[in-house]
């Protein structure tokens, strides 16, 4: 459960350092506010035509009786509308790296840099358009795993009491886990580190994950928050990362992991 604290922890650790350095804090809000921008127009869009959709794809129901006709398209229209924001909330982290790779890759290697005891960098040795492949084939990727999941978490919903308690912490327990993957990628991909890899160590330290992620995921639902948390949110994904990998930070001066050893024994990436 200690874990859960540190991951926490990090979350906090990057918004200070971001707030400390405010040029790359102002530069990394850019890549936020186009996503914000997609996400509202796409957003209004649906709230405005999503009734006619549903009344376009249920033609069956067009000579039921009142009041089932109603109730059973705002059913599906508030169904739809739900699951295009929680779309939203899984994808929106997502989609502004992919946007935002070199403002957040630049970001990383400051924090990567400030923190190293000896002021290294890792870097990937690939050129910008073989990096923007893979982050965008690895977001591809997780947001199938994010839908799956989405789905199984939409058909338990419906089972009594289970649905109405345990089925949304479980549903932000995996938004957090799938948040986490998706800024922590920008500090591992840049070391080597390639997706079935990464989830494998955030596997073995859940907790950190969720004490990370999962707070983040919370915050995300508030609107115009997540633009503003991004650029620390990759500030302490770079952390946790390091603290995944078992990298010495200057600030404690010695490997973050509990037990001074590396987490990626065991991992090749």
């Amino acid at each position: 459960m200690r874990d859960l604290g540190v991951g926490f922890g990090y979350l906090v650790k990057g918004q200070r350092w971001v707030v400390r350095h405010g040029r790359s804090y102002g530069f990394g809000l850019l890549p936020g506010l186009i996503t914000l921008v997609l996400y509202a127009a796409t957003l209004v869009a649906l709230a405005v035509w999503g009734e006619d959709a549903i009344g376009w794809a249920t033609p069956f129901a067009d000579h039921w009786s009142s009041p089932w006709q109603g109730l059973f398209r705002g059913f599906l229209t508030a169904v739809l509308f739900a699951l295009a924001l929680l779309l939203a909330v899984l994808t929106f982290t997502a989609v502004t790296l992919l946007i935002g790779q070199p403002f957040y890759e630049n970001l990383s290697e400051r924090v990567d840099a400030d923190v190293s005891p000896d002021g290294t960098v890792p870097q990937s040795g690939l050129p910008l358009w073989r990096e923007l492949w893979i982050s965008a084939r690895d977001s591809a990727r997780i947001l199938v795993r994010a839908a799956l999941w989405g789905v199984l978490l939409f058909a338990l919903g419906f089972l009594p009491f289970v649905g109405q308690t345990v089925v949304p912490v479980l549903g932000f327990l995996v938004t957090g886990f799938f948040l986490t993957e998706e800024l922590a990628a920008v500090a591992l991909q840049r070391r080597g580190v390639d997706l079935r890899s990464r989830l494998a160590l955030l596997r073995a330290r859940k907790t950190l994950v969720w004490g990370f992620g999962t707070p983040l995921g919370l915050a995300f639902l508030v609107p115009f928050v997540a633009v503003f948390l991004m650029p620390g949110a990759v500030a302490g994904a770079t952390l946790l990362a390091r603290d995944l990998l078992g990298e010495e930070n200057a600030d404690d001066g010695r490997a973050p992991g509990a037990d001074g050893r590396s987490h990626r024994e065991g991992v090749t990436p």
